[in-house]
Formats: C-alpha cells, structure tokens, sequence
C-alpha cells in the first residue's frame, strides 16, 4: 500500500505499509519478513528495490552525480506527499479491517438455539447420517441431517433436547435438505460423540449467549468466509463437561449447557 526509504548513513530504514499497518524494516534484510495479517512476503518483494537504490546513494563511484542539492524535486515531492496520504488513510482503515476480522471469529455471529428432536429417521443413502425433524417453539420446525448414525439409533434421539446452529446457509446433504448444524461434543479419536445437552427448563427456541461476547448473530452464514472454520476450534467442554467458547461457557436462562464427554472438541 505504501513503502518509504529513510536513507541513513549505509543503511536505508524502509517502512512498508501492507493491511494498513507500518512494517519497519533495516537493510540488509537478514531474514524474510511477512506481513502478519495476509502474510504477504515482504521481504521478497522489497528487496531488490532496496539493494538497486543503495547502489545509486551519494558517494558511490558508481553514481558521479551531485550531492549538493539534496532537496527533492518537485516530481518527488508529489510522490512523497501522494505516498504519505495513502499511508494515513490505509492507517485509518487499520481499525476498521481489524474489528472485521475479530467479528467473523467471534461467536456473537452464530445462532445458537435450544431445541427438541421431535422426529428421527435413517439418511436413505448413507449409512452414516440420521435425518432429524427439529422443534424450535411457535412452530418453528426444520429439517436438520446429523453424522449421529453410528452413536444413536434413531429412537434415542426422540424427544432430546439439543442445541444447533440455526443460521447456516441451508443445503443438501447426500441429497436430503439440511437446514442446521446439531452441535456435539466428541473425544479425541472420534470413538465417542454426544450432542450437546441444554439444562432443564431451557426454553425452546432460546439463543445461547455467551458473557462478553455480545451482538447480533447473521441472518445466514457465509460460507465463502469459512466463519464455522475459525470458530469451532475454539468450542471446547471444559474438565466439567460444561460446553465453552474460549473458555465462555454456552448459557441459557435457566443455567449452562453440557456433555458427558469432558475436554472434548465441539463441532
């Protein structure tokens, strides 16, 4: 976005403006430095331009020109004032990109809500996968396909009260229109896998929240930004079983969600 050479006696300071943020850096560049939001190479990119510059400095034998006037042109004026104001306004930008970017890891973007299994049925073409009828309050009823098959016949899930994510993007799965996720917890070599398990007296319909992590969920997922991707890591159930986000447990107003299945990945 912007790059400026600070000559200094032999060595140049380059200040490289890559996602809004001033990357200083010294010549001669003894290792590759990437910017740390995109990880574009920075190093790799700027070296040459740097190195040819140094070539040409005042009191090179290789460059007989004049050192005498040292003020810059106009011309350089020009680019030295049209790079100093793309540096501010990507500056400016900084902040804005940033909280973009925190708000598409954060868990607020999620609707989470408490339901009940009303009916269950086997996937008709993939032995893995259970076909559940959801009951989220005031007639609110979806479809929603689980990988639950080899953990519960259909008949278990009857009647269970769960907590899903109600605003991915709809899709079809094997074939059979899925319109949620059912989020479970499962230990380490996937041998054991339970859907989360909302307290008593959570009404239906409820969305899960979670202190400090406050706002509007999205109407729907977006998965080109791959939003689950970044957030599931970091749903865990602690060595209680109580399900988490960071550490943030899953609360209802009539207390918090759990597993059976303690320090387990949830997804």
């Amino acid at each position: 976005e912007g790059v400026q050479l600070l000559h200094s006696g032999v060595d140049f300071h380059v200040v490289v403006v890559c996602c809004g943020v001033d990357f200083h850096l010294c010549t001669p560049l003894s290792e590759p430095i990437s910017c740390t939001i995109c990880h574009f190479l920075l190093a790799g990119e700027f070296l040459c331009c740097v190195d040819s510059f140094q070539n040409k400095v005042p009191g090179d034998k290789a460059n007989p020109t004049s050192t005498k006037n040292n003020k810059p042109s106009g011309d350089k004026k020009k680019v030295q004032e049209k790079t100093a104001g793309k540096t501010e306004a990507a500056a400016e930008k900084a902040p804005q990109k940033s909280a973009e970017k925190d708000s598409e890891c954060s868990v607020s973007i999620l609707n989470i809500q408490v339901g009940v299994i009303r009916k269950a049925w086997k996937h008709p073409s993939a032995d893995s996968l259970l076909v559940e009828e959801i009951d989220l309050g005031d007639g609110n009823v979806r479809q929603v396909v689980s990988g639950l098959a080899k953990f519960f016949s259909p008949d278990e899930l009857v009647n269970r009260h769960v907590v899903l994510i109600t605003n991915v993007k709809p899709g079809k799965l094997r074939d059979v229109m899925s319109a949620g996720l059912v989020l479970c917890a499962s230990n380490k070599d996937h041998t054991v896998v339970e859907p989360l398990i909302p307290p008593e007296g959570a009404k239906l319909g409820e969305r899960i929240s979670f202190a400090g992590f406050d706002g509007k969920p999205e109407d729907v997922l977006n998965p080109k930004k791959k939003q689950l991707d970044k957030i599931t890591p970091h749903l865990r159930t602690d060595e209680n079983g109580i399900a988490t986000f960071r550490g943030v447990p899953f609360t209802t107003s009539a207390g918090l969600c759990r597993s059976s299945v303690p320090n387990a990945d949830v997804k």
